[in-house]
């Protein structure tokens, strides 16, 4: 009878490659890296503002003082054509850098003035 002996090398698994580990200052890099990177595309891609060095046409206004009672409805419907209510609030908001349609008695808006 005879017998074979197997070599303690070939029960061997393959090994694999040994796993990335960085190091808390490579981490730090890789993340500026990739912060730096999104902000070029952020630079490069993003939207834009052109102004210019002209001024533009100014705006005709009229100053209304609001009343006890007054909504801004009201007032941009004395001062709005027919059927643009709504387009007159709009704009009266523009115009005076209103956070919302809400107003306040003895507060004084700029309406313009077609």
């Amino acid at each position: 009878m005879s017998t074979i002996a197997i070599h303690p090398t070939f029960n061997r698994r393959p090994t694999s490659a040994p796993q990335l580990r960085l190091t808390r200052r490579g981490r730090l890099v890789v993340t500026l890296f990739f912060l730096g990177v999104l902000m070029a595309l952020f630079t490069a891609f993003g939207s834009s503002v052109v102004a210019t060095g002209e001024r533009g046409a100014p705006m005709e206004t009229q100053t209304v003082v609001v009343g006890d009672g007054d909504t801004l409805w009201d007032i941009a419907g004395q001062y709005a054509d027919a059927g643009e209510t709504r387009a007159m609030i709009r704009r009266i908001v523009e115009l005076n850098s209103l956070a919302s349609t809400t107003i306040h008695s003895g507060q004084e808006l700029a309406i313009p003035v077609d």
